[in-house]
């Protein structure tokens, strides 16, 4: 594809799809094909649809949502309607891997075979190659399918999303969402809820509308069967629809499920349903949020001691007061929503399951920081996740929870969802900056930190979903009681998503220091003799034996214990699980999600899937070999930690790390 314009014309699904986002064009000069007298005396658009610069990953999923690819003429409309130079938005769409720029069928089967799917995903792909032909070649009847990073199903592995481009997808996804929304409610153990609650168990498939042929449509396929991949590939508006949300959270049936303070009203509340939310208890902690005002919510949520869940562990009120001190305005908050990293499923449950809590949290976190718009940037695999939210979202607005006197209070927010199209690194906070703003999602340097100059270069709060979420505690029980919860340097409960070799995998919550053995006992424990290790906050975590299952789950002991929490990912793995062969699923991951802005990482990254390459194929080779290559990945991995400028580089080589030393790999 040429970096200019070309002579390549829109066709008029593509313009349709472009004038949906922005409207139809008002002269010439943003790609009208009528010429007035008035476009030849001044040109309109320049400064102005410069301004809509953020509208371009928009506008690049409206052209994929609807045909399937980006064509060069679809691309040229774009950014004719944008006056953004064709070459940075040929940079923008190849930067993320939902999109195409070749012609390829309108459905696309992503089979996810990241660590926790690669053991039964790799029969899956087997059977699918001999029904279906290999991976990324059209097959017969309009559909492809290609290998994925992780889809962020981990407790219902192997997983796979199909996605049919057309007209319409989401109106279609919703209808069916709709007709299954009491379904998704309910659960086992939730009989005698309020609401809607408890009327059909999660496993109970419900009756999809007709689809037409032209229409889009999603389908999560999982746990995935060759037979229903082919028959979602045939038509994906016909799949079964996905189990509830509560199906995930194996604690919801148990006795304990009133203590939760997270996930309690996951499959005890219609998610659809803002009256249910409200009879939960429901913005309570708002309303306490205005009686306290900006700094007494700031003061309690840094009295709380809650710590950022996204793995840094940053103090969560010092970071809110240094963006509400900065006279700079406007201030913007920023919602982390992009959860990628490889055995992470948390906010996908909290998003589908309690959507109105985390609009709540991120009203409250936008009254405390002074900002009146917040971003809630949303990965682009999680299609329910994203209904559900925007359908809260316009409740919300109805009732006046949302908008520009937000219960009568006089206090203007809102919030925007900003979809991502499969980039690991866009979970980086300046990456999302740059994503937004429709630019490549490579990360800045820092300084100046987001508080200061984030988001459109203004002070900027970044949270992700489960940090905000716990906002709601803080507000209702108070500091005090929140802060007695865990350990005094990490208080109040934490998430764990358990994957792998256990009985029942999928979303816990405990307080912290409760012990690495006690959660795995929790979700079924596999046999201790069969324990190989574990995955500690996935791939950029690292390993841990079988005799250390007494580490406390805090960010503390993991910090002493040499590992690390990161984003909460445990995964369990048995003897039958070749290590070679994770470490090197784990340096490919790696090596494609680099944005390759920075050396150490660009070159890194592959340096080390080279030698974890040479090393499996090895296994029975010389040993001076494999020390000489075990040295180079300390060489390599060193380099990366010390000159990456962002995370993705810095812990690329932790995990490899931890099975050498902890785990004798190699020796």
């Amino acid at each position: 594809m040429d970096l200019h314009f070309g002579d390549s014309k829109p066709t008029d699904e593509e313009r349709a799809a472009v004038d949906a986002l922005l409207g139809p064009p008002d002269s010439a000069w943003e790609g009208s094909d009528d010429r007035t007298d008035t476009d030849l005396r001044w040109a309109k658009g320049g400064h102005t649809a410069r301004g809509r610069r953020d509208q371009l990953l928009p506008g690049l999923h409206a052209l994929n949502d609807r045909v399937g690819w980006i064509s060069e003429g679809g691309l040229d409309y774009l950014c004719r309607r944008l006056t953004v130079p064709p070459a940075e938005a040929y940079g923008v769409a190849t930067f993320y891997s939902m999109f195409s720029l070749k012609p390829r069928p309108r459905t696309v089967v992503r089979v996810c075979t990241d660590i926790a799917c690669a053991g039964p995903s790799a029969d899956l792909c087997t059977s699918l190659e001999s029904r279906l032909g290999p991976a990324d070649t059209p097959v017969e009847g309009g559909a492809v399918w290609e290998r994925s990073p992780c889809l962020g199903l981990c407790e219902r592995a192997p997983a796979a999303l199909v996605i049919r481009a057309g007209t319409d997808a989401d109106a279609v996804a919703a209808a069916a969402d709709a007709a299954g929304s009491a379904g998704s409610a309910g659960s086992a153990g939730s009989a005698g809820s309020a609401g809607s609650a408890g009327s059909a168990p999660p496993e109970t498939a419900v009756e999809r509308p007709a689809v037409a042929a032209e229409s889009g449509a999603y389908a999560v396929v999982a746990p995935a069967t060759p037979h229903a991949l082919v028959e979602a590939a045939r038509d994906p508006g016909a799949a079964a629809a996905e189990p509830a949300p509560v199906g995930a959270v194996p604690q919801a049936g148990g006795p304990g499920r009133d203590r939760l303070a997270l996930l309690h009203r996951v499959g005890r509340v219609d998610p659809a349903s803002l009256d249910d939310y409200r009879a939960f208890d429901g913005y309570a902690a708002l309303r306490r949020a205005f009686t306290l005002g900006p700094a007494g919510v700031i003061r309690e949520v840094t009295d709380s001691g809650l710590l950022g869940r996204g793995g840094a562990a940053f103090p969560t009120g010092r970071k809110w007061q240094a963006t509400a001190a900065q006279p700079d305005h406007p201030h913007y908050l920023v919602c982390n929503a992009d959860e990628s990293e490889p055995g992470t499923f948390k906010d996908r449950v909290l998003m589908e399951g309690d959507p109105y809590a985390l609009i709540e949290a991120m009203t409250i976190a936008g009254y405390a920081t002074g900002a009146h718009r917040g971003y809630l940037y949303l990965r682009g695999e999680y299609p329910r996740a994203r209904r559900r939210i925007e359908h809260a979202l316009a409740a919300a607005r109805t009732r006046g929870l949302l908008g520009p006197d937000v219960l009568g209070q006089g206090y203007a927010f809102d919030i925007e969802v900003r979809r991502g199209a499969g980039a690991y690194i866009c979970g980086e906070e300046t990456a999302i900056f740059n994503s937004v703003e429709g630019y490549r999602g490579e990360p800045r340097s820092k300084p100046p930190f987001p508080v200061e100059k984030g988001l459109f270069g203004k002070p900027t709060v970044v949270n992700n979903v489960e940090t905000l979420v716990n906002v709601l505690p803080v507000l209702t029980m108070g500091a005090e009681a929140y802060a007695a919860t865990g350990t005094g340097a990490s208080t109040g409960p934490k998430l764990f998503c358990v994957s792998g070799s256990v009985s029942r995998p999928g979303l816990y919550e405990l307080p912290f220091g409760a012990t690495l053995g006690e959660l795995l006992r929790l979700a079924g424990q596999p046999d201790p003799e069969r324990l190989r290790a574990v995955l500690l906050g996935g791939a950029a975590g690292g390993f841990v034996r079988p005799d250390e299952l007494d580490i406390p789950l805090t960010f503390e002991g993991t910090r002493e214990a040499g590992t690390t929490l990161g984003s909460g990912v445990v995964l369990a793995l048995d003897d039958s699980v070749p290590l070679p062969r994770v470490l090197l699923r784990i340096a490919e991951f790696f090596r494609d999600e680099s944005c390759g802005q920075c050396v150490p990482c660009r070159v890194g990254t592959v340096r080390q899937e080279e030698a974890l390459t040479r090393l499996l194929d090895r296994r029975n080779g010389e040993a001076a070999d494999t020390a000489a290559d075990v040295a180079l990945l300390r060489e390599v991995g060193a380099a990366m930690r010390d000159a990456s400028i962002c995370g993705l580089g810095q812990t690329a080589w932790n995990a490899v790390e931890s099975a050498i030393d902890r785990l004798g790999a190699y020796a």
